[in-house]
Order: structure tokens, then sequence, then C-alpha cells
């Protein structure tokens, strides 16, 4: 089974990566990083580069698709190679993904048309004006129409875990959530803007600010 990961110049990386970690694991699947040209790309700090393996063109018949999110997946919304692989492999995958903003993706190639879904917290609006229907919840699936939409970055873990008892079962997920070591006990429960304070919600708007 192939799992194809989308990858693109300044994407969040752990919105790739945290899926593939998941989706690796299981010995029926060949993980293979998809782009417009085989290379490096750089992740959104510019700190991190990831290889592209394979182009569009080598990849036209996928079995699960992944998008990420991050910045630079503002700049595929407006058409492209991108969103025209994306509508030329979904009526053939078993499922197609995303993480973070990477449902804008989805939802500019017309995928989510009218459907709920969710995204990272900053990007509701803008899901919402692309034809979604945004909601707060961690992982959103709609398996008849074999998509899956995740929150922003972390959210990603889940969403591949519950792909994986979806296409095996739920023992081959549970193993791999423990292959993984994947037992989250956060030092703060801050995982989300509706339990923060103003100083949390500041200092996270400066950082941001410093690296856009």
């Amino acid at each position: 089974m192939q799992v194809a990961i989308m990858l693109f110049p300044r994407l969040t990386a752990l919105d790739a990566i945290g899926p593939y970690e998941v989706l690796q694991t299981v010995p029926e699947h060949d993980v293979v990083f998809v782009g417009e040209h085989r290379g490096e790309v750089r992740a959104d700090t510019g700190f991190l580069g990831l290889t592209v393996d394979k182009t569009f063109a080598d990849v036209q018949s996928p079995d699960i698709v992944v998008v990420p999110g991050g910045p630079g997946s503002r700049a595929l919304l407006n058409g492209g190679a991108h969103l025209d692989w994306l509508r030329a492999v979904h009526p053939r995958t078993r499922f197609t993904t995303s993480v973070c903003t990477g449902s804008l993706v989805l939802a500019a190639a017309g995928l989510l048309d009218g459907l709920t879904a969710t995204t990272y917290w900053g990007a509701m609006d803008h899901l919402e004006k692309l034809g979604a229907v945004p909601v707060t919840q961690r992982v959103v699936e709609h398996l008849p129409e074999r998509l899956i939409t995740a929150a922003g970055v972390s959210s990603g873990i889940d969403m591949a875990i519950r792909l994986v008892e979806v296409l095996v079962d739920d023992v081959a997920a549970r193993a791999a959530q423990m292959l993984i070591e994947y037992d989250p006990q956060p030092p703060f429960d801050a995982g989300h803007p509706s339990r923060v304070g103003s100083a949390v919600m500041e200092r996270a708007q400066e950082y941001r600010r410093a690296r856009s």
C-alpha cells in the first residue's frame, strides 16, 4: 500500500513526520514523499530540510495521501501542480487526509465542499471561506467520502493512528502507538487557545511574528 506524503516549501515538519512515524510502522506500507520537483524543501523555520523522493508524475495512484500544513500551504491555494495532482489522484485513493492547514489545500482542491473539517485554530475562518464547515474536533472523519482532516500539528499523530485502525485493525493501531511510545502527558493544559490566558496568547503571537 503506497502512502504519499506531500511536501512543499515552508511546510510544518511535524505535520508530515508525525503521520510518517505512525504509518511506516506497518510493514505493508510503502511511504514516499512526493512533490512538484525532486530534492530538498525547507520547512517553515528554514532550519530543517526534507527530501521529495518522487514527483507528482511518478505517483499516479497512491492508496493514501497525507497533506501537511504550514505557512507554505497558502501559496498552493490559488492553483498549480499540487491542487491538480490532488484532484487527479483523490478519486482512486483509499483515503485522502490532511494535518493542520493542509485542510485548506484539500478545500481549495474542492474536496471538502459542504463537509465538516478541522484545521489549525488560527485558520478556521479561511477554511470556511474555501467551502468547508469548520469544527474544533481534533480529528474529523468522512469515511464514505474517504476524507480525514486533523487539527494543528500534533493531531496528525492521532489521525494516523486512527487511519491504521481503519486500514488494518485496532491491534495494529495500538501496536503503532506503542512502537512510537505515543503516551502524551504534557506538563501544561495549554494545547488550545480556549485553555490559555492573555499572557500566553500575547507571547505566542510574538513568537509567530518573529518567525514569519
